[in-house]
């Protein structure tokens, strides 16, 4: 069952353990294909192999384990965020940094009983899955699953970002540099806090439309972007730059585009032994900020119900974030296409759900 990162392969046949205490069987209706999925199978952070990835999933439970206050039937967004509740760092709203030790046995085997890992505690690229209740948050009807599937990964990073991370200010300067999956959120979320000038940055020009859609007031290409920034912020540079890509290139030119007291924003994650530089004189002296930004700082109890009012109230936009549908025995086209940067969300999609 070893195999290089990357490789792609048939495994045998898995199995899938019951729901136990405090956990939930969740079937699957859409898992969208995250670049995170890519990543990691391609290698990039490391892992064990044999590995089921998928972390951005909706469905509906069919089978509960003893103490979880959920029913079969209702439908939920599946997350990876995994939290106790009670710990110190959830106390404080970090459910997303659960100090307690919720890792357990991966619920899938293969044919012959050897374990098989569970990516991301979640391991949605499959028909059903079983998580801790804690993973999960029920969802209103009238949302499409391949929809709500967003929900749980690429819409709260990007928003959470801007509203719980950064808490931008209303009236604020936002650049914004990537518009994927994640990027595109981000300036959802800026629009939703109000901010203005809302700068999209992205290399392909096939992006900025759905940019602007959602809320940016220009989307443009990265060349000549300190000018213009520097234009449309009357000289003062932005109040806040979120880098929403792991491009090496983006977290370089940050610190350029950020004015006096701001805040610079690492929301996406490049591989491993990727690194930045920045001049802590001019942190200092300009009273600037970094912050790392992990599933947008989210408490999901909290942030997909309001997501999901915002979007029947028509403030949200999901269903355009969804590029294509694909069956399972089409992932390896589906992700493909999201390594390629031609998609901002694949969705895989189970008939039987």
């Amino acid at each position: 069952m070893s195999r290089a990162f990357g490789e792609r392969l048939t495994i045998e046949p898995l199995t899938l353990a019951d729901a136990g205490p405090g956990e939930v069987r969740v079937a699957l209706a859409a898992v969208a294909v995250c670049h995170s999925d890519v990543s990691y199978a391609d290698g990039e952070w490391g892992g064990e192999l044999p590995a089921v990835w998928g972390h951005e999933a909706a469905g509906t439970i069919v089978e509960v384990g003893a103490d979880v206050g959920f029913a079969v039937g209702q439908r939920v967004v599946v997350t990876l965020i995994r939290s106790c509740g009670e710990c110190h760092r959830c106390q404080r709203g970090a459910e997303i940094a659960c100090t307690a030790s919720l890792d357990r046995a991966s619920p899938l085997t293969d044919a012959d009983g050897r374990e098989v890992g569970q990516g991301l505690r979640t391991a949605a690229f499959a028909e059903q899955v079983v998580v801790d209740a804690s993973q999960v948050v029920p969802f209103d009807d009238e949302i499409p699953m391949t929809s709500a599937s967003l929900l749980a990964c690429g819409v709260i990073t990007g928003v959470g970002a801007v509203l719980n991370t950064a808490k931008v200010e209303p009236g604020s300067s936002v650049v914004v540099l990537g518009c994927g999956g994640v990027g595109l959120n981000v300036v959802q979320g800026a629009a939703l806090a109000g901010a203005s000038p809302i700068i999209a940055v992205d290399p392909q020009e096939s992006k900025h439309d759905l940019a602007i859609h959602l809320g940016a007031t220009h989307a443009v290409s990265p060349a000549d972007l300190q000018a213009l920034v520097t234009e449309l912020t009357g000289g003062l540079l932005a109040d806040y730059v979120f880098v929403a890509t792991g491009a090496p290139t983006a977290l370089a030119s940050a610190p350029v585009l950020a004015g006096a007291m701001s805040a610079i924003v690492i929301v996406g994650m490049p591989p491993t032994g990727v690194t930045g530089q920045f001049d802590p004189g001019s942190l200092a002296g300009e009273n600037q900020r970094i912050l790392g930004s992990k599933m947008g700082t989210s408490v999901i109890a909290r942030d997909i119900p309001a997501l999901v009012t915002r979007y029947l109230d028509g403030e949200l936009e999901l269903d355009d974030l969804v590029s294509r549908t694909f069956p399972l025995e089409q992932i390896n086209e589906a992700m493909d296409e999201v390594r390629k940067g031609t998609a901002l969300r694949n969705v895989i999609v189970f008939d039987d759900a």
